[in-house]
């Protein structure tokens, strides 16, 4: 038996194992050609992903549909090159509501372009919202990530990790569009001294002047319950999850220190990307180091669900019809941006079911 075979055969084996582990909960919908960025699911049953912008995906969101990736909404907007007047540019960030409205966070990253949140009614495919996020509300280093849609209150609440001490959440009336920048340089926002290693690798950057250096990225995980009453969130790189009461966030009144106040520590947390949250309080989140899928329950424990050599960097979890929980793998520790340059990064990405412990809110 050849090298070659003998790495087959164990990378079988272990797959083997992983299926018929008790603790896998979680099973393999599709392979993926290209790198997904985060997952959302409509309440009538459409699978929506964006494609990571590290990878330079040909479309920047698309459908998952018939064993195919469809550019979402259409084609000359989701097309990297596309000169429609409404381009998106470079979306992670992507939830649903209620209303078939399928919102996107556009960071603008590729092209220098100014940050916007786009909503995009699927039932009538045509556009719903456009509200664009200039500074000083998305700063010159914004990176604005990953967000938490409240229909009780009609507004979204954005994770800006930007360039790390000025971290900060960005609150989003979606009526009118006004946009305010709080809680920034806050320690629930900041990234803490602890660096991501994956299976014995350290995630690193290459600086344009050549040096390799280990990234600390602050607020990016964050979620709502479905009460409309707890945001929940932290520093992806940080071993603590937080959370505030939508009621003070909206709340205008607020002083910078007041509203400082009204943060609590909420659990320990593994160093983790995209979250969510089911109707019991169960809270879902890759926990990257350990290949892992966690999750932190109502009694603010955490405890993993799932853990194989597959879950490479779980990205995103959304919730989908008939309580399906979906969750994506897009290996980034090994794309060039965080490998030091050297993209070892390669398909097949996935496209997950987890399953979950409740049922969940669709789109997120």
């Amino acid at each position: 038996m050849n090298r070659l075979t003998l790495s087959c055969a164990v990378l079988l084996i272990a797959a083997f194992k992983a299926s018929a582990d008790s603790r896998a909960n979680f099973d393999v919908l599709a392979n993926l050609d290209t790198g997904p960025g985060n997952v959302t699911a409509t309440a009538n049953g459409r699978i929506i992903m964006s494609q990571h912008q590290f990878y330079q995906p040909q479309y920047t969101v698309v459908e998952y549909k018939d064993q195919a990736l469809l550019p979402f909404p259409n084609k000359e907007m989701s097309a990297a090159d596309s000169t429609a007047p409404i381009k998106l540019d470079s979306v992670l960030g992507i939830r649903s509501d209620a209303n078939g409205i399928v919102w996107m966070l556009d960071n603008g990253m590729r092209s220098g372009v100014t940050p916007k949140l786009v909503g995009w009614n699927s039932k009538t495919n045509k556009l719903q919202r456009l509200i664009f996020l200039p500074a000083p509300i998305a700063p010159k280093d914004a990176f604005v990530n990953d967000f938490a849609l409240d229909a009780q209150h009609n507004h979204a609440f954005i994770s800006d990790p930007a360039g790390g001490a000025n971290a900060a959440l960005i609150v989003v009336n979606l009526a009118t569009g006004a946009a305010r920048r709080v809680l920034e340089g806050h320690r629930s926002v900041l990234p803490e001294n602890v660096d991501l290693v994956i299976d014995n690798v350290p995630i690193q950057v290459k600086t344009p002047s050549g040096e390799l250096v280990k990234p600390h990225i602050g607020i990016n995980p964050i979620t709502e319950d479905l009460a409309n009453e707890w945001v929940y969130f932290g520093p992806m790189h940080g071993l603590s999850l937080y959370r505030i009461k939508a009621a003070d966030l909206i709340n205008e009144s607020l002083t910078p220190q007041e509203l400082a106040r009204k943060v609590e520590r909420y659990s320990d947390k593994p160093i983790s990307d995209g979250i969510s949250i089911d109707e019991n309080n169960n809270i879902y989140l890759g926990d990257l180091a350990n290949n892992a899928i966690g999750v932190i329950a109502p009694n603010r424990q955490y405890r993993q669900l799932a853990q194989c050599p597959r879950l490479s960097w779980v990205d995103s979890f959304s919730f989908g019809s008939n309580g399906q929980l979906y969750a994506v793998v897009n290996r980034l520790h090994r794309s060039a941006t965080l490998n030091g340059g050297d993209n070892q990064s390669k398909p097949p990405y996935f496209l997950l079911k987890v399953k979950a412990l409740a049922a969940g809110l669709p789109g997120r």
